[in-house]
């Protein structure tokens, strides 16, 4: 059966889309790549631009979504937590 994601799986998800297309991101592939429905990524995409790890951006004369410093921060320090959490069979 599957689980369903945590607020903090979905929004490192988000996070690694974008950090592994380079950085950047057009919303159609990040739709895609996130397994949200077009409304849900919209508000996790409103809460990472106000928390300042993700910004609008405008690249190839589209809309796009470019991950920050901090943003990136976040992917490596989840990754930290779910090998703790990991080694403990959680």
């Amino acid at each position: 059966m599957n689980e369903r994601r945590t607020k903090i799986e979905i929004i490192n998800d988000i996070l690694k889309a974008i950090y592994e297309k380079g950085g950047r991101i057009k919303p159609t592939h990040l739709l895609y790549k996130s397994n949200l429905s077009y409304k849900k990524m919209l508000e996790y995409l409103s809460e990472l631009i106000q928390k300042e790890m993700v910004k609008e951006d405008v690249f190839k004369g589209k809309k796009g979504y470019a991950i920050t410093d901090k943003g990136i921060h976040y992917i490596q320090e989840f990754k930290k937590i779910k090998e703790f959490s990991d080694s403990f069979g959680l």
